[in-house]
């Protein structure tokens, strides 16, 4: 365990830090949005953050309810964050890449009693799917409580933007607000003070790899733990600014992005709804950020813009690369030319509220390429093989375990794979095999189930899989990671129609268009009469990757990942 003194957020709830924070730094920019010519100091936010929280009280939304949020990054995303919080809620984080089929599935599994949704974005009508999946938003007015038939926890959904809702059962964020009237200040300080830092705040879906995506159930402890080591990793003050390009329904964004700014009193910079290079460049430049994150291949695309010349960005200092690991060449240009020579790189899982390893600022760059830094404080990690449970020693491969604040409560409503992940002994058994050096520097050297990393995104190819087989012509299905040049790995699906010669590739991906999120839809799809087998009649999802190896010249890339 690293040895520290215990952090001022211990003990805290996000409601508590908030105000806190306020009191340290009330008149500092808290959250800007470049695009939108949007400044709220943190006084103001904390005010708006109130407002947002006694209008989700004037609805009868009350301690351990459960709030889902399907909406991109926008300033009410933020504001849902923390109000959820104040009162004692559960925000659920919904993916917006997720599409009608993975909704349905979450508003059941966590309970759903509020959603939040944007209204479009990228030519997705979010508004029109909810009402898709749920018919009576088309005929119940939003002055009543829902009665969804498929959803009966369900009561309110809102739209996150003040525009005119598409479906009469979907409130305005205008007229949302409005119901804050109802309710006293002082309602809202005593909901306020019955909040602890144990209690839950967070749902997470990370997908399971054994069928449908888990709710890693987070608390407020979980959190604010790990942004304040995360933010102390970078060296984080309040002159600082964040640029946050990230998206807010991962950890990256609202754990080591905004609650860690709000820990420390920094700026939180928000350059779009979702990931443009030249907007973030836009915006770090004009902000004068002095911080960035990203995945690799977020990094890569603003080095390679066409304009990175023209934006004065020496304003930088720190940031966090995660995701997936950062080539070396990337991380020369990054550290030079993007100004950034105390770039971080981190590890972690939702299950850990992300991060349980990071590097330093001032490590050398052959350690922020090559390994995933040391264990943040607090925490204890072990390198456990997997076949004898006995620890190995520097140099040789384990299953990485940790033990800490960072580990989640568990999975919502799902016990028995709560207690697959986490032992009798408070161990969470991460899946990921992993090395450590003499200096304590871990390095991920790869995974004992098979999910899948495409772009920093987390895939699992059992979901997948049985999505793939609700085709009526799919009678098999094996999805297996490719490796790619660019996101690291692609999703590949090798599929066994019920009867020859009636599927092609073309029609997989046309079912999966719209139903699941497009980063899951295979970029590979081969039709095959049978799958390689062993003797037992296992398939050989090694011999499968092998083969998308060769048939499609991924050598090279597969030579990367071993390098």
């Amino acid at each position: 365990m690293t040895k520290s003194s215990a952090p001022w957020v211990d003990g805290l709830t996000f409601g508590q830090t908030l105000a806190k924070t306020c009191a340290r730094h009330g008149e500092r920019d808290a959250v800007v949005f470049p695009g939108l010519s949007l400044h709220w100091s943190y006084e103001e936010f904390a005010a708006r953050v109130d407002e947002a929280a006694r209008a989700l009280a004037a609805l009868r939304v009350v301690k351990g309810d459960h709030v889902g949020i399907w909406a991109t990054n926008v300033p009410e995303w933020i504001l849902a964050q923390f109000a959820t919080a104040a009162i004692g809620a559960v925000l659920v984080n919904v993916n917006p890449a997720y599409r009608k089929h993975e909704l349905a599935y979450i508003l059941r599994q966590a309970d759903i009693s509020v959603l939040l949704v944007t209204d479009s974005h990228k030519g997705s009508d979010f508004q029109a799917m909810v009402a898709e999946v749920i018919p009576e938003l088309d005929t119940d007015h939003y002055s009543k409580p829902l009665a969804s038939v498929s959803y009966p926890k369900l009561r309110h959904v809102i739209c996150v933007k003040d525009v005119p809702s598409t479906a009469r059962g979907i409130r305005p964020w205008s007229a949302f607000l409005a119901e804050a009237r109802r309710v006293e200040p002082r309602a809202l300080d005593a909901m306020r003070a019955a909040v602890g830092p144990g209690d839950p705040v967070n749902i997470q879906y990370t997908s399971g790899t054994t069928g449908d995506p888990k709710g890693a159930t987070l608390s407020h402890r979980n959190l604010l733990m790990n942004a304040f080591y995360v933010g102390e990793r970078q060296r984080i003050t309040e002159a600082d600014r964040l640029c946050i390009p990230v998206p807010f329904y991962h950890c990256f964004g609202c754990v080591m992005g905004t609650l860690m700014c709000a820990v420390y009193g920094a700026a939180m910079v928000v350059p779009a709804e979702s990931f443009d290079p030249g907007a973030t460049l836009e915006a770090v430049a004009r902000e004068r950020c002095t911080a960035l994150y990203g995945v690799p291949t977020m990094f890569s695309a603003q080095v390679h813009h066409p304009d990175f010349a023209k934006y004065d960005l020496s304003s930088l200092r720190t940031g966090i690369m995660a995701g997936s690991p950062c080539p070396i060449e990337l991380m020369k240009r990054v550290t030079r030319d993007m100004h950034l020579p105390e770039m971080t790189i981190a590890y972690g899982q939702t299950e850990s509220s992300p991060v349980i390893t990071q590097s330093h600022t001032s490590d050398p760059v052959e350690w922020r390429v090559g390994t995933v830094g040391s264990v943040l404080p607090g925490l204890d990690v072990r390198l456990v093989d997997p076949e004898s449970l006995a620890d190995v020693p520097d140099g040789a491969q384990g299953e990485l375990w940790v033990r800490g604040h960072s580990v989640m409560i568990g999975y919502y409503n799902k016990p028995e794979a709560t207690a697959a992940a986490i032992d009798p002994e408070a161990w969470l058994h991460t899946g990921d095999l992993a090395t450590r050096t003499p200096e304590g520097q871990y390095k991920i050297t790869g995974r004992i189930k098979d999910m899948i990393i495409r772009g920093g995104e987390n895939i699992y190819p059992r979901e997948i899989e049985e999505f793939l087989l609700t085709h009526p012509k799919i009678r098999e299905a094996q999805v297996v990671g490719l490796p790619d040049p660019k996101f690291i790995e692609q999703v590949s699906a090798w599929i066994v129609p019920t009867e020859p010669g009636t599927l092609t590739a073309a029609e997989v991906k046309e079912f999966c268009k719209g139903r699941i999120a497009h980063y899951k839809i295979p970029h590979y799809i081969e039709i095959v009469a049978e799958f390689p087998l062993t003797v037992t009649g296992k398939v050989q999802k090694f011999r499968l990757r092998d083969i998308g190896i060769d048939k499609y010249g991924l050598q090279a890339a597969a030579a990367a990942e071993t390098a």
